[in-house]
């Protein structure tokens, strides 16, 4: 896997939800704890936070998506951000070395919105393969899931996640 500096974590979904609601989802707080982290601290602007706060109970800074910036914006259909190395690579994570993700939002019908997650930016190594790995499973089993089940069902309750 390390041989390929320009690869990417391509996932997709499409969910029964009009693009507003899905838009509100990745860029309000209200959205984000419904389906992404139980905390977070959001400034939707270039160069605002954009960090999601997974474990609550880790020291500062290994609480999740610490230090994560927006990127650029285009409501509803597009938000970018830089994302940190997850704690299990803790040299990457020390080091600050991190990637970048792209969610695309695309109106389907009335109903239904696509959404398309890359993630893009990685080295090469067994470091980054392990990121890489870790990734791949998160957005494509837990996030992107988690964002449909939000939208067509309810929010996470994330004392019982």
């Amino acid at each position: 896997m390390s041989n390929h500096p320009d690869r990417q974590i391509i996932a997709t979904i499409e969910i029964n939800a009009d693009i507003q609601a899905v838009w509100n989802a990745w860029t309000s707080v209200e959205g984000v704890l419904g389906f992404f982290a139980p905390d977070c601290s959001l400034d939707l602007q270039p160069g605002g936070k954009y960090e999601m706060y997974f474990d609550l109970s880790a020291e500062p800074g290994l609480r999740g998506g610490v230090g994560c910036r927006i990127i650029a914006l285009q409501a509803p259909t597009m938000i970018s951000f830089t994302w940190n190395q997850p704690p299990s690579v803790p040299a990457l994570r020390a080091a600050s070395q991190g990637t970048h993700v792209v969610i695309r939002l695309a109106q389907i019908d009335a109903r239904t919105t696509r959404v398309d997650l890359r993630q893009d930016g990685w080295g090469t190594g067994e470091d980054w393969d392990a990121a890489y790995r870790y990734f791949e499973r998160v957005w494509q089993q837990v996030v992107l899931p988690r964002l449909k089940r939000y939208l067509e069902i309810g929010p996470i309750d994330w004392e019982k996640s």
